[in-house]
Formats: C-alpha cells, sequence, structure tokens
C-alpha cells in the first residue's frame, strides 16, 4: 500500500503518457519517494512537481518522445555543473527515451539526496527576482515652488513616498493645458497640506 504523498493526479498523467514513457516516469517517481518519503506531489502548469519541505524540488514530465527529470535550484544547478553534468534545458538528465537513459539507482538516489541537502540547509529553489524599486519622481517645477510656499504642505511631500509623490506628479503632468494644470496645483497642495494622498477619496471605501 502506498503513502497518502502519491497523488492520484500523477497517477493520471502518468497513465495518459506516450507507452515508452510510463516506466521512466513510475521509476523516476517511486525512486524519489522511496529516498525522501517525506516529498510531496503536486501538479503545475500540468505536469507533475515535487515539493520538500515547502521548496518546489522538481519535476518529472513526458513528451511525444522523450520524458524529463528536473531538480531545482541554483546550487543544484552548479553542483551539476562541478560534476561535469550539462543540463540542457530537457531537465537535468536531459531526453529520456527509456529507462537506459537513466543513471544507476544508486547515482541517481545521490542526486536526489543532493538536492535535499541543499534545502536542509536553507536554500531557496524556485526564488522570485526582486523587482528593482522605482526611483522617487522628479516634482514638476511649478508643483516644487507652490510647495515651498506652504511649509506643511512642503514637510508632508517630503515624507510622503515616491508612490504618493508620482501620483501626484503624474496627476499634474498629465494636464493638457496650462489652466487645468495651475488648479491641480492649487488643489495638490491644499490636500497634501493636509495630509492627503491623490486619491484620498477612494482609500476608505
Amino acid at each position: 500500500m502506498r503513502a497518502d504523498n502519491f497523488d492520484p493526479r500523477v497517477d493520471a498523467y502518468i497513465n495518459k503518457s506516450a507507452p515508452f514513457a510510463q516506466p521512466v516516469l513510475t521509476h523516476v517517481r517511486e525512486l524519489v519517494h522511496k529516498t525522501l518519503p517525506d516529498i510531496q506531489e503536486d501538479i503545475k502548469w500540468s505536469m507533475p512537481f515535487f515539493t520538500y519541505k515547502g521548496q518546489m524540488f522538481g519535476n518529472i514530465a513526458a513528451f511525444k518522445q522523450h520524458c524529463s527529470f528536473g531538480l531545482f535550484g541554483n546550487a543544484m544547478k552548479a553542483w551539476f555543473k562541478e560534476q561535469g553534468i550539462d543540463e540542457d534545458g530537457m531537465g537535468s538528465l536531459g531526453k529520456i527515451t527509456g529507462l537506459k537513459d537513466l543513471p544507476s539507482n544508486k547515482v541517481l538516489t545521490g542526486y536526489i539526496k543532493q538536492a535535499a541537502a541543499f534545502i536542509d540547509d536553507g536554500a531557496k529553489t524556485m526564488q522570485r527576482p526582486k523587482k528593482a524599486a522605482r526611483p522617487a519622481p522628479e516634482t514638476p517645477t511649478e508643483l516644487a515652488a507652490a510647495l515651498k510656499k506652504n511649509k506643511a504642505a512642503q514637510k508632508v511631500w517630503a515624507d510622503f513616498s515616491p508612490s504618493c509623490q508620482r501620483e501626484y506628479a503624474d496627476w499634474i503632468t498629465e494636464a493638457k493645458r496650462a489652466e487645468t494644470k495651475e488648479k491641480r496645483i492649487v488643489q495638490a497642495v491644499e490636500w497634501i497640506a493636509e495630509g492627503k494622498q491623490r486619491n484620498w477619496k477612494y482609500q476608505n471605501c
């Protein structure tokens, strides 16, 4: 009897795969579970994935003429490179067309244990790149001049976050007519002096 962490959706995926792929996927899947009894399964992007200690661990996939097995993480990628294993974009082991293309169970188990060890040591496998913070916007000349005449507004403006400043700056620079811009500047200074953001009317809705 298999453990509860065998996901029936993965069974269905394997059963629908091409005949040549089924024994490969089944073998790799069972070896992963045997090596790491706590591994969990999931379906993401229509493919079977493994998760370990909350981290994306790897995946198996079947295609028309080959299948693949990938182990995730920059640490694992660097380790494979050190071992002289060249990942070609088709998983960690390249295109697998049958059981003959897989390394021995001993070698494959070693790969799985190494990937788990990196996670055990705190490595993150699927980190999203951090977005660079947008710089503070350039204060429109006319607004800067108006703020200088109102100390309360000038202080609030200095304490505003870049995003709050940007909302006012964009609102003013988007004005097409000089009189519209002037009217918006007067209104902006009034609101800013009161500590109000550009869209303050909608913040409590």
